[in-house]
């Protein structure tokens, strides 16, 4: 980055209220994933409005695509920031965030009082449709991240790494041998230098954004104990810090953190990520489901809110964290190989999801896999959007509720 990104000094040329209009539109407009979200944010802000040019873009895109957490919430955050300030950053996440957390946490409060063969029809094939969903990010994922016989034997090492430690404990473990194995084959290359983005973050300021991501990554898991409160924040927060290379990453993690826990069932757990493909914005609003479905208190509104402000708390800490940094550190090709063996290692762990909890829970016959399956080749074949998919699941799943 620029001086002015790590002293502050170039004033913000917009307004939060300008910022939070541009986000709604995206958070009400944007589906398909975090790919296609940068996208939509590339057409209306670099296109239309002329916030910045295309090489800055492509900047703080690679610097959000390198860190943990949800990319395109990360680049909007930035892109909020870069045009005003903190009231602008902020503005973006509400506004980008907000449509979908609402639409999730009412089908939460709405979702226990389906009943018949046509609402628990539909809530089945919203599980079998995730099935097709997460084979469709594995097969893309290891096509751009595993390109090699090496990084595919990293995401094998991966696999069979949680065989034998399942859980959240076998998934850091997972990426740290990823990262380490990256590191030993040192396939990285320094990135050039990109257009600078002025942001007033001084080194300060990243600093302390930096020392209160470890502090909280430390410290929470000591104090989970305490309080089921703090156990919440902990689990969210956890799952925030650890997602490389993806929003559907976060499957697995949520579901260590909370199915394994018996907080939510397997099966209410993929009813809600069925419903999270088909409304827009992060889908890491689905932190707002799980938040509202909890069985221990706090759970309902309360549940979400906590929920959604954990998860994405890690995300924007590291963010903040390496914005005066950047330029510096992504000209380390040991860095760029420990992201690749990182990452690498992220598509075996996304393959283990796969199998379990998503297949063996939801595909329980020959006509659940008939189903899953033709949703794979619409996805993948046909290209349809994944919000029309989902439609098509729920509605094969009420056909199969009614011919049973």
């Amino acid at each position: 980055m620029s001086h002015e990104a790590r002293t502050g000094s170039t004033p913000p040329p917009g307004t939060a209220g300008e910022v939070f209009g541009a986000f709604l539109k995206l958070g009400l407009t944007s589906f398909g994933g975090p790919i296609a979200h940068l996208g939509y944010f590339r057409d209306e802000l670099v296109v239309r409005r002329k916030w910045l040019s295309d090489a800055a873009y492509a900047d703080l895109v690679a610097l959000c695509q390198f860190l943990p957490g949800p990319a395109s919430s990360q680049v909007g955050f930035a892109l909020g920031m870069m045009r005003a300030g903190w009231g602008g950053a902020l503005a973006a996440f509400v506004a980008f965030t907000l449509p979908s957390a609402l639409v999730l946490l009412v089908f939460a409060m709405t979702a226990a009082n389906i009943a018949g063969p046509v609402g628990t029809g539909a809530l089945n094939g919203l599980k079998i449709v995730a099935v097709a969903i997460i084979a469709q990010a594995v097969w893309g994922m290891a096509k751009n991240l595993c390109p090699d016989r090496e990084r595919a034997s990293i995401a094998l090492l991966a696999v069979v790494v949680l065989a034998f430690a399942p859980g959240a404990f076998g998934m850091v473990a997972a990426i740290g041998l990823g990262a380490l194995a990256g590191l030993a084959i040192g396939r990285g290359e320094a990135a050039a230098g990109g257009e600078a983005v002025a942001m007033p973050v001084s080194r300060l300021v990243a600093v302390g954004s930096l020392a209160t991501f470890f502090a909280l990554l430390v410290l929470l898991p000591l104090l989970a104990g305490q309080a089921q409160t703090l156990a919440v924040i902990d689990s969210f927060f956890r799952a925030g810090a650890l997602v490389f290379g993806g929003g559907h990453v976060v499957l697995p993690l949520l579901q260590a953190e909370v199915v394994a826990t018996g907080w939510v069932s397997a099966d209410d757990f993929l009813a809600g990520y069925g419903a999270a493909q088909a409304v827009p914005g992060p889908l890491f609003t689905f932190a707002a489901y799980l938040g509202a479905v909890l069985g221990p208190a706090p759970n309902g509104l309360a549940g979400a809110a906590l929920a959604l402000m954990a998860i994405f708390l890690p995300g924007f800490l590291l963010l903040v964290g390496v914005l005066p940094f950047w330029e510096r550190f992504r000209a380390m090709a040991r860095a760029q190989s420990l992201m690749q063996g990182a990452n690498a290692a992220v598509v075996g762990i996304l393959g283990a999801a796969l199998y379990s909890p998503v297949f063996s829970s939801a595909v329980t016959d020959l006509r659940d896999f008939t189903l899953a399956l033709a949703c794979f080749v619409l996805l993948m074949a046909w290209k349809a959007q994944p919000w029309a998919v989902v439609i098509i699941a729920a509605a094969g799943g009420v056909g199969l509720a009614l011919i049973a």
